[in-house]
């Protein structure tokens, strides 16, 4: 007897409506129903009329966020997604954008996007998910979109400057000596020379903007040199003798051998990554609250360390609406801790605990719950009260949060939604990708949250 299979008809009509397809608590409908409560009249007024008819900003907003949401970047695969995936075509209505009209769209916006995001951020207080206390900051390097091989370094560029000088000196005595002819058969002087002479103009472009960023390092690090500097005049004046140990080495000013520019994206820099060894990168910066685990500050920075990055974070969170309350303390790695540091935490009258040293891995129980000791006087400098803050068992608590809050989000970013890399060039450009990316994080994590 001969198996009976069910039958196959693809050819018979299939007419079912494309919402009832999706589960009604789907992350596409969530999305589309917080986007429609959105104020998105400074991007409906930018379109001034004429020609044919845009796609409706709140549509393209959701295909962008639901998109970035599900690990979706690409303009393109975003097109293509908008005719396979059944999320895609309820998010568009069954209309597909295409990939020169979303990634137009989307560059157009990007500075519109961190109004966007602090309206998320409202939504969430209203949903009761969301009330500012504890922030946890930190930053991660996401490569950018250039390659490290397509630059050239301070001592390569002075290397090949005097090579280019050289052969075109000796090309025009060639051509001196040669007269009407050609000094080598085939080779035009003219050509060669001009060829070398763009070349050496490049590299004179290359050397003055090393040249520029070599200064502004100096003097960041001659700032943290003065800084130090001070502190252990102050420790010696507390001692009342010298302090031991090798004093702080003050900074070189000038471009160092291995300093480099892009060609790609000049304004990336070369980065230590994590795995080791150094990648072409941005430093993308988010500052997580604690019981929500939702992102309220972000920015990218070219900068490879964290210790300018707390100042501009603090900006943010100062520039958030009073409706969402008051961060209470802002918990930070060794990358931050610094005397300046500290004291802008609490001229913002924000609790500072900023790591002076890595913690011990699988420290002993005495040592998890040793006490603090003897409290500091009120007159203490704020990092002295914050480093014995940090010793106290609730402050040793606290700080550990930033296992289970920042650092978990960036692996959500990068491992679950799959952002490693930008797609787009320039800080600005990138900074407009960042706060896309983790505006897509709240909303995925509000999803979440508000059931």
């Amino acid at each position: 007897m001969s198996n009976q299979f069910i039958p196959i008809e693809r050819n018979q009509p299939f007419v079912i409506p494309v919402q009832d397809w999706l589960d009604p608590d789907h992350l596409a409908r969530f999305i589309v129903s917080l986007v429609d409560g959105l104020d998105v009249s400074a991007l409906e007024h930018a379109y001034r009329g004429g020609g044919s008819a845009p796609y409706p900003p709140k549509m393209m907003l959701a295909l962008l966020f639901y998109g970035d949401a599900t690990g979706i970047f690409s303009s393109r695969k975003l097109e293509r997604a908008t005719d396979e995936s059944i999320p895609f075509v309820y998010i568009t209505g069954n209309t597909h954008p295409d990939h020169d009209s979303i990634n137009t769209f989307r560059k157009r916006f990007l500075r519109e996007l961190e109004e966007l995001f602090t309206q998320i951020l409202v939504w969430a207080y209203a949903f009761g998910v969301l009330r500012l206390g504890d922030v946890s900051l930190d930053g991660t390097k996401i490569h950018a979109n250039a390659s490290k091989h397509k630059a050239m370094s301070w001592g390569y560029a002075n290397r090949l400057e005097e090579q280019l000088r050289a052969e075109v000196q000796d090309l025009l005595k060639q051509a001196e000596t040669a007269g009407d002819q050609e000094p080598v058969a085939g080779m035009k002087v003219g050509e060669e020379v001009a060829m070398r002479q763009a070349r050496l103009q490049q590299i004179g472009d290359v050397k003055t903007e090393l040249e520029a960023r070599a200064q502004a390092r100096y003097d960041l690090e001659k700032a943290a040199y003065e800084e130090q500097q001070a502190q252990r005049r102050a420790r010696e004046q507390q001692r009342g003798r010298k302090l031991g140990g090798r004093a702080p080495k003050p900074p070189e000013p000038g471009p160092r051998e291995r300093d480099q520019v892009n060609f790609t994206d000049p304004e990336s820099r070369i980065m230590p990554g994590s795995g080791g060894g150094f990648e072409q990168s941005y430093n993308a910066q988010a500052g997580v609250e604690h019981d929500s685990r939702l992102i309220l500050e972000q920015h990218v920075t070219q900068h490879p360390n964290d210790q300018q990055e707390l100042t501009p974070a603090l900006a943010n969170l100062a520039a958030l609406p009073p409706t969402l309350g008051h961060v209470r303390s802002l918990v930070g790695d060794t990358g931050y801790g610094s005397a300046s540091n500290t004291e802008a935490c609490e001229q913002g009258h924000i609790t500072p605990y900023l790591a002076g040293a890595r913690d011990i891995h699988h420290p002993s129980p005495e040592a998890r719950f040793a006490e603090a000791g003897i409290a500091p006087p009120a007159t203490a400098s704020p990092l002295a009260r914050m480093r014995h803050r940090l010793k106290t068992v609730e402050g040793k608590a606290l700080y550990a949060k930033r296992k289970s809050t920042v650092e978990p989000v960036f692996g959500i970013i990068k491992e679950v939604m799959g952002f490693r890399q930008f797609l787009l060039r320039g800080l600005e450009a990138v900074t407009g990708e960042w706060t896309l990316v983790c505006l897509a994080y709240n909303l995925k994590r509000l999803h979440v949250l508000a059931g």
